[in-house]
């Protein structure tokens, strides 16, 4: 076995005892498939009032960039599938806002595997990534093996669906690199048909601008009368395009104690959620990715849902 061999086995080991889902590898290289496409995606304002996806476009397509020497990129699933769902008739929040915010819980553990890598291997130096800078993770994913690129733009796997947070450490060692899964989406279009939106505006391509994940989270401003009605009661976020999937029948429960939700949160009613306050909404979502559109954005999207029910 060559070191590289050894060193792979090693680290997706540890992964494994750290609870991640799955972990691969590919060389850190320029994106060359990939800067067109992004391109594309930005010019035609798919990116919304999201201007920091136009910042370090060199970064994004390629790694060294970001981690100088950097020889592989080391991509990782964790699984946030919930046990537990909100009652049917309320105001939605996307799964994987359930629990604790995933950028401090997944951060944790992937330092805690380049520590293990440095202590086990030798003098290694890399970075960390959860979701917070400029790297096209579904892309390592899918470069590493891990799973295909979903027709929503999701990484799929057979075994599991899509329904996992993806991480990266990239890192100045060389590994043995893994291969691509073939696509298997076919000719399926639910995801398409699904879209409350129709963000989905071809196979593959997300407008960004259009996703109830964007208007939910991303944008500031007032929400657009034109979508009055079209929200299907998500209040954060959107997983309409993932409950859809066939592939996630095949999804299980996480076994992470932090992404557990506070019980309020599947048992308050569509009244109940209406009449949140500021210490309520601090108590429920004291660590939880929901801070991010604040008290009053959560409030402004509550209304908005409200208002526009008989649509």
């Amino acid at each position: 076995m060559s070191k590289a061999e050894n060193y792979a086995r090693i680290i997706k080991a540890e992964a494994k005892r750290l609870g991640f889902l799955s972990c691969g590898m590919s060389k850190a290289e320029f994106l060359e498939e990939e800067a067109p496409r992004l391109e594309k995606w930005l010019n035609e304002n798919m990116h919304g009032e999201m201007r920091y996806m136009e910042n370090h476009f060199d970064k994004r397509l390629d790694p060294t960039k970001l981690v100088p020497g950097a020889k592989s990129v080391i991509s990782l699933l964790y699984n946030y599938y919930p046990s537990e769902f909100q009652r049917e008739d309320s105001y939605k929040i996307s799964k994987y806002a359930y629990g604790q915010d995933y950028h401090f819980v997944i951060k944790k553990k992937l330092k805690s595997l380049l520590q293990y890598i440095q202590e086990e291997i030798g003098d290694v130096h890399g970075r960390v990534f959860v979701d917070s800078a400029p790297v096209l993770d579904k892309v390592w994913a899918q470069r590493s093996g891990l799973g295909w690129m979903g027709k929503h733009s999701n990484v799929l796997t057979k075994q599991t669906g899509s329904f996992y947070f993806i991480a990266e450490l990239i890192v100045d060692l060389e590994l043995e690199y893994d291969t691509p899964v073939t696509d298997h989406c076919g000719s399926c279009t639910a995801c398409i048909d699904a879209c409350p939106t129709q963000a989905i505006v071809d196979p593959y391509v997300v407008d960004g601008s259009k996703c109830i994940s964007y208007f939910t989270i991303e944008l500031k401003d007032e929400l657009p009368s034109a979508y009055a009605g079209q929200f299907d009661d998500w209040m954060f976020g959107c997983d309409v395009c993932q409950d859809v999937c066939p592939w996630n029948r095949f999804s299980k429960s996480h076994n992470e104690p932090l992404f557990n939700p506070d019980e309020r949160l599947l048992n308050y009613s569509k009244n109940e959620w209406q009449e949140l306050t500021q210490e309520v909404f601090q108590e429920i979502f004291r660590k939880s990715a929901v801070k991010r559109t604040k008290f009053e954005g959560l409030k402004r999207n509550i209304k908005f849902l409200d208002e526009n029910k008989n649509l």
